[in-house]
C-alpha cells in the first residue's frame, strides 16, 4: 500500500473509533450486486469491500457502473438483487446514514446561502459535528465564508461540498471526484485532508477519473468494466501485474522529432517506444546500463530530462491495459453470439 504521511496540522478527521464494528470487518460490504435499467444490466454480480482506515478507489471508464454502484452503497438507489452493508447496517438505513458522509460531483448546494450558512446547517443536523470555523479553515474558505454559493468559484464549491461531507465526522465517506476543477495547490490540500481522514480511521471510498490521484492516495483499487470488477489490488500490485517492470517513463523538455525518435530507438535499443502525451514510454529494459545509455543520448542531443521513472509502469498504464483487454474480450464475445 501507499506510505501514510502524518496528518497536516489543522486538518479535520473523525474520531478514531468505529463503535462495535471491528477494524478487521469491512466497513462497506457489497455482495453479488445486480442493477438493471429496463432490460439493460449495468451492474453484474459485483462484489467488493472497503475497510476502516483505508482509501478504496473505484475506477472505470464512463458507463462502467461506478456511479450506480456507489449510489446503491449510499442508499440513493435500490438494486435489483444482492446485498450492501455499511458498518454492519443495511445501506440507506437510518443507522447507516447517521455515520456516512457523501460528496457528490453535483453537490446540490443551495446557491443563495453563504458558505458559512451551508456549513452551519450541516453541523446543526448532527450531534457531534466538526465546528464550522474549523471546517472553513481546513478547506481554505475563511475569506469566502459570507459569499453566496452561486458566487463561489468551481474550486471553492468543490471544497465546500467536501466540508459538508465530513462535517458529521463520518465513519464512512464517499467522495466523487473530490479534486475536480481544483488548482494544483488546492488539489494537494484536498489530498492531505483525504489522508487525514484515512489516518483517523475513516473508510474512504473514492471515485475518480484522475488515475494519478488514485495512484497517489489509494490503499486498494477496484477496476470496473461493463458493470463487473475485473481487477483488484493495491496500486503497486496492479502495476506489477499489468504494466510490467521493464518500463521507463520519460518526460523531456521538448518533444522529439520523428527522426530523433527513430534515432533514439536505434541508439538506446528498447524493445518498444510510444508517445503518451508529453511522456515517452520505453519498454523492454530498465537496467542501470539502459538508463545510462538513455541519459547519454539526451546529453548528446541537448535534450533536458524533466522526469524519469524507471523499473515499473504506472497505474494509468495498468488501467489502460486492463480496460483495453476487457473491451477486446467483450467485442469478441458479442461477435460470436
Amino acid at each position: 500500500a501507499q506510505a501514510r504521511p502524518a496528518s497536516p496540522k489543522g486538518t479535520t478527521g473523525p474520531p478514531g473509533r468505529l463503535g462495535s464494528i471491528s477494524v478487521s470487518t469491512p466497513a462497506l460490504e457489497i455482495r453479488d450486486l445486480v442493477v438493471s435499467y429496463g432490460d439493460r444490466q449495468v451492474v453484474r454480480n459485483l462484489t467488493l469491500d472497503a475497510h476502516a482506515g483505508a482509501i478504496t478507489a473505484v475506477l472505470g471508464p464512463n458507463g462502467a457502473g461506478k456511479t450506480t454502484t456507489i449510489e446503491c452503497a449510499e442508499g440513493l438507489r435500490t438494486p435489483n438483487s444482492g446485498s450492501i452493508t455499511v458498518l454492519g447496517h443495511a445501506a440507506g438505513s437510518p443507522a447507516a446514514r447517521a455515520r456516512v458522509g457523501v460528496m457528490l460531483q453535483d453537490s446540490g448546494l443551495p446557491m443563495a446561502r453563504s458558505a458559512q450558512d451551508v456549513l452551519n446547517l450541516a453541523c446543526a443536523m448532527r450531534s457531534n459535528p466538526v465546528p464550522t470555523d474549523e471546517l472553513l479553515t481546513t478547506f481554505g474558505l475563511q475569506d469566502a465564508r459570507r459569499t453566496p454559493v452561486r458566487r463561489l468559484s468551481g474550486g471553492q464549491r468543490q471544497r465546500l461540498a467536501f466540508a459538508v461531507a465530513i462535517a458529521s465526522r463520518p465513519a464512512v465517506v464517499f467522495l466523487d471526484e473530490p479534486s475536480a476543477g481544483l488548482d494544483p495547490h488546492a488539489r494537494r490540500d484536498v489530498w492531505s485532508v483525504v489522508r487525514s481522514l484515512r489516518d483517523a480511521g475513516t473508510a474512504v471510498v473514492l471515485t475518480t477519473h484522475l488515475i494519478d490521484e488514485a495512484e497517489a492516495l489509494a490503499d486498494q483499487v477496484h477496476l470496473l468494466v461493463d458493470g463487473a470488477v475485473i481487477a483488484s489490488g493495491t496500486p503497486r500490485e496492479l502495476v506489477a501485474q499489468f504494466a510490467g517492470d521493464d518500463t521507463v517513463r520519460l518526460v523531456l523538455a521538448r518533444p522529439l522529432t520523428a527522426l530523433e525518435l527513430a534515432d533514439l530507438s536505434t541508439a538506446v535499443a528498447p524493445t518498444h517506444v510510444e508517445v503518451d502525451g508529453e511522456a515517452l514510454i520505453l519498454r523492454g529494459d530498465a537496467s542501470p546500463s539502459f538508463i545510462a545509455r538513455l541519459a547519454r543520448w539526451c546529453a548528446d542531443h541537448e535534450v533536458a530530462i524533466l522526469t524519469l521513472r524507471a523499473g515499473g509502469g504506472t497505474l494509468e498504464l495498468a488501467y489502460l491495459a486492463l480496460t483495453e483487454r476487457a473491451t477486446t474480450a467483450r467485442i469478441a464475445r458479442e461477435a460470436s453470439e
